[in-house]
C-alpha cells in the first residue's frame, strides 16, 4: 500500500465563535488529485491554509510524509507549492524577475534553466520582460502557477485557479494543470467550476459548514454531478 504524502486528522480551525474547519480527516497518496467543491464560506480556503502551514490548527494534526508538521519550522514548506488569490507577485518586477526572486528564496542552484523552463511550460516566455502590473489576469495567473511550481514541490495546493479567466485562458490553464497528473505529485484544488474540477480529479470532496459532507473517488460519481452536488448542499442548508 502506498504511504500517504499528506494527511490530516480531526483538523479544526476556529476564528472566535466561527468554526471555519470542523473536524476534517483526509489521506492523500502520491499522484492523487483531490478537488474540493463547496459554497462560499464552506471553509475551503481555511482548509488549504492549514495544509499549507499558513494557518495553525485550533485542534488536530497535519502530517507530511509521515511526520507531524512543526509549524515553527519552514523547511517542509519548500516541498509545498501554493497558488492562492493573492498570487504573491510583485507588480513592479518583470515576470522573469519574480521567478528569479523566488528561485533565490528556494536556494535553487540552476535558477536560469528553471526559470526559462517554467516560463516556457506556462506559455508566457514572450512576457518574460513585461512588468507584472501590465499583464492580464490570465497571464498573472499563469505566472503565479509558475511560481508555485518553481521548486518542483511534492504537494501543490490550488485555491480557485479558474476565477476570473475567460474560456480561452481557462483552457490553457487546464492544459497546464493536466501535466500535474503525472503520478509524481499530490494536488489539492479548491474550485467552484464543476466541470474543470472534475476533469482532473481522482478524488472529490464536497465541503459545507466546515465539514466534508461527501468524500470519495471520482469514479464513484454519476454523470449528473451538478444535480448531486446541489442536492447535497441544499439538503444541508
Amino acid at each position: 500500500m502506498t504511504s500517504p504524502v499528506l494527511q490530516a486528522a480531526d483538523l479544526v480551525r476556529e476564528f472566535g465563535a466561527v468554526v471555519a474547519v470542523d473536524g476534517i480527516d483526509l489521506s492523500l497518496a502520491k499522484g492523487e488529485f483531490l478537488t474540493i467543491f463547496g459554497p462560499n464560506g464552506a471553509g475551503k480556503t481555511s482548509l488549504l491554509g492549514l495544509l499549507a502551514g499558513a494557518l495553525r490548527p485550533t485542534r488536530g494534526k497535519v502530517w507530511f510524509r509521515g511526520k507531524i508538521l512543526d509549524f515553527g519550522k519552514i523547511e517542509w514548506r519548500h516541498r509545498i507549492g501554493v497558488l492562492s488569490h493573492q498570487g504573491f507577485l510583485y507588480g513592479n518586477l518583470t515576470a522573469e524577475e519574480n521567478l528569479r526572486f523566488y528561485g533565490q528564496l528556494y536556494h535553487l542552484s540552476d535558477i536560469d534553466q528553471v526559470v526559462r523552463q517554467k516560463l516556457e511550460h506556462l506559455g508566457i516566455q514572450k512576457h518574460a520582460s513585461s512588468l507584472v502590473r501590465n499583464l492580464s489576469h490570465g497571464m498573472k495567473q499563469r505566472l503565479a502557477l509558475a511560481r508555485a511550481l518553481l521548486h518542483d514541490p511534492d504537494v501543490i495546493l490550488l485555491d480557485e485557479p479558474y476565477t476570473g479567466l475567460d474560456p480561452s485562458a481557462a483552457l490553457v490553464l487546464r492544459g497546464v494543470l493536466s501535466t500535474l497528473t503525472d503520478g509524481q505529485r499530490t494536488v489539492v484544488m479548491v474550485t467552484h467550476n464543476l466541470s474543470e474540477g472534475l476533469a482532473l480529479a481522482t478524488t472529490v470532496a464536497i465541503m459545507n459548514y466546515g465539514r466534508f459532507i461527501w468524500y470519495g473517488e471520482r469514479a464513484e460519481l454519476g454523470s449528473d454531478f451538478g444535480q448531486f452536488y446541489h442536492g447535497l448542499i441544499e439538503g444541508r442548508g
